[in-house]
C-alpha cells in the first residue's frame, strides 16, 4: 500500500484536494466496518482514517465516544481491528490511516505496535494525544516499518510549538479546526483560514483538516481556504449506525461521493 506521504503528493500533482473519512472500528460491527471502508474506497475516498475503539477518547466528541463504547461493549479489540485489516487491505486503493491513542502503544510496545500495524497494510497513524517530546521513538519506530505518522497542531497551539510539530510531522499536518473535541459543526469557523495560512507559511507539507466538517459546502469552504485534505468524522459514523447496515453502507456511499463532488 503507498505510503501517505506518496499518494498526497500525486494528489498535489493533480491539484486535487484529499478526502478522508473516518469510522469507527467494531461499530455497528466489525463486518459492517470492512464492508464500510470498501464502499468509502469505491466512493471518492483518497485515505479512510480507521478508529480504534479506545475506553477514555478524550478528543472525540460524542458520536465518535459512543461508537468506541458499542465497539468495545461486543468485545472488539486492537488484535481483532488487525485482523480485519490485514484481509481487507488489499483490496483497497486508499491508504489506511488508523487512528489511536498512546495508551495502548506503549501497552503493546511501541516496536511491536509499529511492526504489527505495517504487516497487515496499514500506511499511516494519527495518535491525538501523542506528547511532542515523546515522538521521536514513535518516529523511528515508525520509520522501520513504513509508517507516516502524522501529528496534529491545535487552534491554541503557539507558534513555535506549531513549527516543531510540522517539522516532526509525516504524510501530512492535521490541523485540528476548532478548540474542543471532534463533532458535527454547524459552520467552519472563520479564523480557520488564518491558521491555514499560516501553516502555509510554516510549512510545505501538506494540510489535512478536521473536527466538525460535516457537509460538502464545509468541505469545499476549506478547500478554497488552502486546505490540501478535508477529514470527516462524526457525520459518517451517524450515517453508519442510524439505519439497518444495508441501507447505512449505500447512505456513506452517497455522502463520500457528494463531499468527493465538493472537492473537485
Amino acid at each position: 500500500m503507498a505510503l501517505v506521504s506518496d499518494r498526497f503528493r500525486e494528489l498535489q500533482a493533480r491539484g486535487e484536494c484529499a478526502l478522508i473519512p473516518f469510522v469507527t472500528a467494531g461499530d455497528p460491527d466489525l463486518a459492517t466496518t470492512a464492508a464500510a471502508l470498501r464502499v468509502l474506497d469505491q466512493n471518492g475516498a483518497d485515505f479512510i482514517e480507521l478508529g480504534v475503539p479506545y475506553s477514555d477518547p478524550l478528543a472525540d466528541g460524542p458520536v465518535i465516544q459512543a461508537a468506541a463504547t458499542r465497539a468495545l461493549a461486543q468485545g472488539v479489540t486492537l488484535d481483532a481491528v488487525l485482523a480485519m485489516v490485514k484481509t481487507l487491505s488489499p483490496e483497497l486503493s486508499a491508504p489506511l490511516i488508523l487512528f489511536t491513542y498512546y495508551n495502548p502503544i506503549l501497552n503493546r510496545g511501541i516496536k511491536q505496535f509499529m511492526a504489527d500495524i505495517g504487516a497487515v497494510g496499514v500506511a499511516g497513524l494519527v495518535v491525538p494525544d501523542l506528547p511532542l517530546e515523546e515522538v521521536e521513538g514513535l518516529l523511528t519506530a515508525a520509520a522501520a516499518a513504513n509508517i507516516d505518522v502524522t501529528l496534529l497542531v491545535a487552534p491554541t497551539s503557539p507558534q513555535d510549538r506549531i513549527q516543531a510539530i510540522a517539522a516532526q510531522a509525516q504524510g501530512f499536518v492535521y490541523l485540528v479546526s476548532v478548540t474542543g473535541v471532534t463533532g458535527v459543526r454547524s459552520e467552519l469557523q472563520s479564523r480557520v483560514k488564518d491558521l491555514i495560512d499560516g501553516l502555509k507559511q510554516t510549512t510545505d507539507k501538506p494540510i489535512g483538516v478536521g473536527f466538525g466538517v460535516s457537509d460538502p459546502d464545509q468541505a469545499s469552504q476549506l478547500k478554497a481556504w488552502g486546505a490540501d485534505g478535508v477529514i470527516v468524522g462524526s457525520a459518517f459514523v451517524k450515517r453508519l449506525v442510524a439505519d439497518p447496515p444495508e441501507t447505512a453502507l449505500h447512505n456513506i456511499g452517497d455522502f463520500c461521493r457528494s463531499l468527493k463532488a465538493a472537492l473537485a
